[in-house]
C-alpha cells in the first residue's frame, strides 16, 4: 500500500502541468487528489468539493493566498479546473475542483496508471494526510477528528514543510528510518538533506532548512549511526510518526549538526558501572531508551560487550567558579570540552612539552579569573585572544567562527547586548556572502575582527564591548568607492585594492606636479621657502577639489530631486488613469463602474471566442477547404450546434445570469479542448501522417538494422509532429479561405 501511494504522489508531482510551480500549488494538487471521489464511471467522480478557506487550512496559508496564488497557478498550468457551486439563491456554497492529471489518467491510462487509485487507497492517503497536517474538525454526530502534527505550522514555508513530511513518510519503512539516496553528496548538507531535495525537487541547502524546521517541530530526528570505535558513522533520519506508529522509540539522536547528542533517560533500575553488559540488558544501555530494547547491537552508542557506564547529568551548575592552577593542557574548558573551530586556537592551553607563554595583556586574564570565568589566554600575534564558552555555545557554527577572535568581548555582554551583536554579525556575514564565497565569509569577518583588535592593542583595552563591536569591529570601512574594499583590502581576492592604489597614485602624481611647478618658479629660493609655497598651493588645490566635489554632489542631488518629482507626476497620472478606467461603464451593457467591461460580458466575449475556435477546429478537419460553399454551410451548422450545446448545459446548471455566463465559458472551453484532441487523433491516421511515419521508420532501420523499438518510437514521434503540422496548416488555410470569401473572391483550388 505504501509503495502504491508513493508512486501515485510521485506521478502526480511529476506531471508536466505541475512543473515549475511552487510547493503550495503542488501540495494543493495532492490534497485535492486525495479528497477526490472514487471512480464510478462518471466525469464528476474525479472532482472534489472544498472551500478556499478550508484549502488554506490544509496548506497552512491564508485564504487570500489560496485565491491569489495557489488556484490561479494551478488553473494557468492546466492542472486544475474549478467550478463555483451555488445554492438556489445563487450564493456560492463551495468550489468543485477537477484535478486534470487524475482525469486524464482515468480516461486514458485506466487501472494501470499510477494515479488511478481505488477507493480504499484514496481513503488511506487522505487519512495519512489528516494525521500529518490535517486542520482537524468536528463533524456533526461523529467523533472529532484531531488536528495533524504540523497543523500549527503556518505561514512562510509551511506548505514546503508539509509536502516534505508527506514524501518522507511515504518513503519510510516500518522501522521509521528514511530510505536515504545513494551516490556522493555534499558533507555540509548531508545525505538526509540530499534525499529530501530529490523528493521535493529543490536544492540541498533548501532541503537542509526544511529538515531543520521539521526537526524543531518534533516530527523528524537526525542521528549518527554508531560504530564499534565510538566514532560518528553515517547520518540517518528517523520519521518519528512512523516510528511511534510501530511502537518504536528514538535511540540517541543528534539534534542538529555540530551540537551534542541528546539521549533518552535511563530507568531508575538501570545497572551502573560495575555490572556486566549481559546483565544490564537494553534498559541499562547508556543513551538507549527502554522501549528500544529490540534494537540490534550495531545501532547502540557502545561496542558489543563493553561495560556499562553510569549515567551523569548532562549539565552541572558549579557552586564555586572553577579556578586555573598550573596552565596545563585541558584545564579551564568548563562545560565545553570541544575544540574551537579556528585553527589558531585549537587548544585552550599550551601543548604537551611546551612552556606556558605570558600574554602582553595579562590584566585581562586576571580580570577574567576575578569574575569567575574559566578561560585561558592564547597568544596570537603578540595580543591576547580569549576563547570563551559563550561563543562556542552559539547554535550557528558560522557565528562561532566569525566571533571567535572577540570571545572575551562577547562574554562581557549581557543577553540583550549579545542578541543585538548577533544580529549585526549575521548582517555582516550576509554582506560578505554577497561579495565573496559564502563558505569563507565567517573567516573574512574573523580576520576583520583580528585586525581591528590589533589596532587597539587587544581585547582588554576595549572599554565598551558592544559599542566597539557595532561601531568599529563588525563594520566594513571602504577606503574607496569599490564595495569590495575594506581598509584597502579586496574582500574577494584578499589582495590590495586596485581602486585604492589608483587613488593613492593620483594623489602622489598631483603632489609631484605641484612640487615640480614650485621648484621651477622658485629655483633661486631656499628649501624652506619652497616648502612653504608648496604647502600653500597643495592646500589651495585640496580646497578646490573639495569645492568641486561638493558642487558635483549638489548637482547629483538636484538631479535626483528632479527624477523623483517626475516619477511622482508620472505615478499620479497613472493613478488617475487607472481610476478613470475602473470607473468607466461597461461597453457592452452599460453597467457603471465596470472598468470598461463587466464580468458577465467578459465571460460572454470569451465564450464567443472559444465557440469560434471550436467551430474552426471542426470545419478545418472535416470540410473540403477548396469548396467555399461547403465551408460556409459546415461553419453555419457547427456554430449552431455548438451554441445549442452550450445553452443546454447552462440551462441544466441553473443560477443567475452571472453563473450562466461563467458556466458557458467553462463548457465552451471544454468543447474546444475535446475537438482539438479529436482533430489531432483524426489526423494521426491520415495518409500524410502514415507516409511520414513509414519514411522515418525505414530511415531509422537503415541506420540501425536491429533497432526496431527505436524505429517504432521515432515513427510515432514523426506521426504526432505531422498531425500537429497538418492541423496548424488546415487552420491557416481556413482563415485564408474565409478572408477571400469576405473579399468576394472564390478560394483557389489546390494544384
Amino acid at each position: 500500500m505504501r509503495l502504491r501511494l508513493l508512486a501515485a504522489v510521485r506521478a502526480l508531482l511529476a506531471d508536466p502541468s505541475l512543473a515549475g510551480l511552487k510547493d503550495a500549488p503542488r501540495l494543493a494538487a495532492v490534497v485535492l487528489y486525495a479528497k477526490s471521489r472514487a471512480p464510478r464511471g462518471r466525469v464528476d467522480d474525479n472532482q472534489s468539493s472544498i472551500w478556499g478557506a478550508e484549502l488554506g487550512r490544509w496548506l497552512g496559508v491564508k485564504e487570500t493566498t489560496v485565491h491569489h496564488r495557489v488556484l490561479p497557478a494551478l488553473r494557468g498550468s492546466g492542472a486544475l479546473r474549478t467550478r463555483v457551486v451555488t445554492d438556489a439563491k445563487g450564493h456560492p456554497t463551495g468550489l468543485d475542483c477537477l484535478v486534470m492529471p487524475l482525469w486524464t489518467a482515468r480516461k486514458n491510462g485506466g487501472a494501470a496508471d499510477p494515479l488511478a487509485l481505488s477507493k480504499a487507497e484514496l481513503a488511506t492517503l487522505l487519512r495519512l494526510i489528516e494525521a500529518l497536517f490535517g486542520p482537524g474538525w468536528t463533524p456533526k454526530g461523529k467523533e472529532p477528528i484531531p488536528a495533524g502534527l504540523l497543523a500549527g505550522r503556518t505561514g512562510k514555508g509551511a506548505a514546503t514543510d508539509r509536502l516534505g513530511l508527506l514524501l518522507m513518510v511515504l518513503n519510510t519503512r516500518s522501522s521509521g528510518w528514511l530510505q536515504l539516496c545513494g551516490g556522493s553528496v555534499k558533507a555540509r548538507d548531508g545525505r538526509g538533506a540530499a534525499t529530501l531535495a530529490r523528493l521535493l525537487g529543490c536544492s540541498a541547502s533548501g532541503a537542509r532548512k526544511v529538515l531543520a524546521r521539521l526537526a524543531e517541530a518534533g516530527v523528524v530526528a537526525r542521528q549518527r549511526k554508531a560504530t564499534a570505535t565510538r566514532m560518528n558513522g553515517r547520518g540517518r533520519v528517523m520519521l518519528l510518526p512512523v516510528a511511534r506508529a510501530y511502537g518504536r522509540v528514538l535511540a540517541p539522536v543528534e539534534a542538529a549538526q555540530g551540537t551534542k547528542a541528546v539521549f533518552s533517560q535511563r530507568p531508575d533500575g538501570a545497572v551502573g558501572d560495575h555490572a556486566p553488559a549481559a546483565a544490564a540488558g537494553p534498559l541499562g544501555a547508556s543513551g538507549d531508551s527502554g522501549s528500544e530494547g529490540a534494537a540490534p547491537a550495531e545501532d547502540r552508542e557502545r561496542p558489543d560487550g563493553a561495560e556499562l557506564h553510569a549515567s551523569h547529568a548532562s549539565v552541572v551548575t558549579p557552586v564555586l567558579p572553577p579556578q586555573l592552577s598550573g596552565g596545563f593542557s585541558g584545564e579551564g574548558r568548563g562545560g565545553n570540552p570541544g575544540l574551537p573551530d579556528r585553527a589558531c586556537v585549537r587548544e585552550d592551553g599550551p601543548l604537551r612539552g611546551e612552556q606556558p607563554l605570558m600574554s602582553q595583556v595579562s590584566e585581562s586574564h586576571t580580570a577574567a579569573r576575578a569574575a569567575g570565568r574559566s578561560q585561558l589566554t592564547v597568544v596570537v600575534g603578540g595580543h591576547g585572544r580569549q576563547q570563551g564558552r559563550e561563543v562556542a555555545d552559539l547554535p550557528d557554527r558560522r557565528l562561532r567562527v566569525a566571533l571567535a577572535p572577540a570571545a572575551y568581548l562577547w562574554q562581557r555582554l549581557d543577553r540583550g547586548q549579545q542578541a543585538v551583536v548577533r544580529r549585526a554579525a549575521v548582517q555582516a556575514l550576509q554582506v560578505l556572502s554577497g561579495i565573496a564565497d559564502e563558505r569563507v565569509a565567517p573567516r573574512l569577518l574573523a580576520d576583520r575582527l583580528t585586525d581591528r583588535l590589533d589596532e587597539v592593542g587587544g581585547e582588554a583595552l576595549v572599554r565598551d564591548p558592544m559599542g566597539w563591536l557595532l561601531g568599529r569591529g563588525l563594520v566594513q570601512r571602504q577606503a574607496c568607492t569599490d564595495l569590495r574594499c575594506d581598509d584597502g583590502i579586496r574582500l574577494d581576492t584578499r589582495g590590495d585594492c586596485p581602486s585604492c592604489a589608483g587613488v593613492v597614485a593620483d594623489r602622489r602624481a598631483q603632489r609631484a606636479r605641484l612640487r615640480t611647478v614650485v621648484d621651477a618658479q622658485l629655483a633661486d629660493a631656499d628649501g624652506a621657502r619652497r616648502r612653504v609655497v608648496y604647502e600653500e598651493q597643495l592646500r589651495e588645490h585640496t580646497m578646490l577639489e573639495a569645492a568641486r566635489t561638493e558642487a558635483r554632489h549638489a548637482r547629483a542631488a538636484a538631479e535626483v530631486e528632479v527624477r523623483r518629482a517626475a516619477a511622482d507626476r508620472r505615478r499620479q497620472a497613472e493613478e488617475a488613469a487607472e481610476l478613470a478606467r475602473r470607473s468607466a461603464a461597461c461597453t457592452e451593457c452599460g453597467l457603471p463602474g465596470a472598468a470598461g467591461l463587466c464580468p458577465e460580458c467578459t465571460y460572454r466575449q470569451r465564450t464567443d471566442a472559444l465557440v469560434r475556435e471550436a467551430v474552426d477546429l471542426a470545419v478545418a478537419v472535416r470540410a473540403d477547404l477548396d469548396d467555399a460553399d461547403q465551408v460556409a454551410a459546415l461553419t453555419k451548422q457547427c456554430t449552431a450546434d455548438t451554441r445549442a450545446l452550450v445553452a443546454d448545459m447552462c440551462r441544466r446548471s441553473g443560477g443567475n445570469d452571472g453563473v450562466e455566463a461563467f458556466t458557458a465559458r467553462e463548457v465552451a472551453e471544454r468543447i474546444r479542448d475535446e475537438r482539438l484532441a479529436s482533430g489531432h487523433r483524426r489526423l494521426l491516421v491520415s495518409e500524410e501522417a502514415e507516409t511520414e511515419a513509414d519514411a522515418v521508420y525505414d530511415t531509422t532501420l537503415r541506420r540501425r538494422p536491429d533497432g526496431h523499438e527505436a524505429a517504432q518510437g521515432a515513427a510515432e514521434d514523426a506521426r504526432r509532429r505531422t498531425a500537429q503540422y497538418l492541423l496548424h496548416h488546415k487552420l491557416g488555410q481556413l482563415k485564408a479561405v474565409r478572408a477571400r470569401m469576405a473579399a468576394g473572391r472564390a478560394p483557389r483550388r489546390a494544384g
